[in-house]
């Protein structure tokens, strides 16, 4: 196992002993995560308590058709409630750190409880990366059922989907993928023309790029997306509503160059600088001057710069652009379950004490939310990225 080595400056000597930890940037994901049903990002807790290695995350489909009227008899002429679910499986992550006394003893920080925070920080970094990587996934549909009703789905992430899989995945959510500036661009559901489609010129973020999303959010699920394979669909619930008013609220989630896009659109600048209140005279609740979410039209546009590490296409658009993922998201996107919280674990008997060693542990699985082959509250756009200066 590897070892921390010391850098000469950090041995012994009159250093101050305060610690400075390399910068971690929190998990933009924390304030949209919760146990409630209308989360974004759905945990779960129930393997904490009893053993097993699955949690199902039930998904309930909107109840639809003209119902009755009048004398009209309801007897045979009900409608079955689609029901269905997420599979999570987790399994075990762990990570840890050896602190000999042959390194110790020359230094006065203390080595110990820093390793427990950088431990932590790498166990929150690791959710982040699950998170983005199965809101990128690819589903694989399940068997349908003899009743008709559709088997539970399973998932690839992105970088290993092959290409029949990626036009099984846009045939199943054709109602819930946009691919440019237009709907049109997805060509013959076939993934990697429809990118082909994606130019800087015309396929690049904006406020009216924003505003298709929103709409696309609102329509999906209204009819069976073009080339089912399983002919289901499901409903996208905003994150938030205000019917009284007639507010919905959905969270968009981009990467840094997609955001940087948006943050130069003259609609949502405008917007952002002239109307969304702020103290007189104070800098941090002047969007002028600060950094953070920008938002248009009940959306909040959420940086997540880790998604271009993860998820960026380079050179998979018209002409070479590169192609930027972003995830529209409403209510139980993505689904989290969890064996075990984290836990620090301490060994400091190794070696007749003198290589003791600290873990991080954890019993946790990441899933995007499906039915039916079709991902339940996500609308996912690619659009051109100009090249980073």
């Amino acid at each position: 196992m590897a070892e921390i080595q010391l850098a000469t400056a950090l041995e012994r000597q009159e250093w101050s002993t305060k610690l400075t930890y390399e910068y971690v940037r929190e998990s933009g994901f924390k304030p949209y995560m919760g146990t409630d049903d209308a989360a974004i990002i759905r945990l779960d807790y129930q393997l904490v308590s009893v053993a097993g290695d699955t949690i199902n995350f039930p998904l309930i489909q909107r109840i639809k058709g003209r119902g009755v009227r009048g004398s009209e008899i309801l007897k045979g002429n009900e409608v079955d409630i689609g029901l269905a679910n997420t599979k999570v499986v987790v399994d075990w992550i762990r990570q840890g750190a050896k602190l000999p006394k042959s390194t110790t003893f020359r230094t006065a920080l203390d080595l110990w409880n820093a390793s427990k925070t950088q431990l932590r920080q790498w166990s929150s970094e690791t959710m982040r990366d699950e998170v983005i990587n199965a809101f990128g996934s690819v589903i694989i549909p399940g068997t349908v059922d003899t009743k008709g009703l559709p088997g539970t789905d399973s998932q690839v992430l992105y970088s290993l989907s092959t290409a029949a899989q990626r036009n099984t995945y846009l045939a199943n959510n054709s109602d819930r993928i946009v691919f440019g500036n237009a709907r049109g661009n997805s060509t013959s559901l076939n993934w990697a023309t429809s990118l082909g489609n994606v130019s800087t010129a015309t396929g690049q973020s904006s406020a009216a790029h924003v505003r298709l999303l929103k709409t696309i959010a609102k329509q999906a699920g209204k009819q069976i997306p073009v080339g089912s394979t399983t002919q289901f669909t499901s409903n996208i619930r905003p994150y938030k509503s205000d019917m009284t008013a007639g507010r919905e609220w959905f969270i968009y989630f981009v990467g840094s160059r997609e955001f940087a896009v948006l943050s130069q659109d003259s609609t949502i600048v405008n917007i952002n600088t002239s109307s969304r209140p702020r103290e007189a005279g104070g800098v941090d609740s002047n969007p002028l001057f600060q950094d953070g979410d920008l938002m248009y039209l009940g959306v909040v546009i959420r940086e997540i710069p880790e998604i271009d590490d993860i998820l960026l296409l380079p050179g998979a658009g018209a002409s070479g652009a590169d192609v930027a993922m972003g995830f529209f998201c409403g209510q139980s996107a993505i689904a989290v379950g969890y064996g075990q919280r984290d836990a620090v674990r301490e060994d400091r008997l190794e070696d007749y004490e003198f290589r003791p060693g600290m873990a991080i542990e954890t019993l946790r699985g990441t899933a995007k939310t499906s039915f039916g082959g079709a991902q339940y509250g996500i609308v996912t756009s690619l659009t051109a990225v100009p090249a980073q200066v």
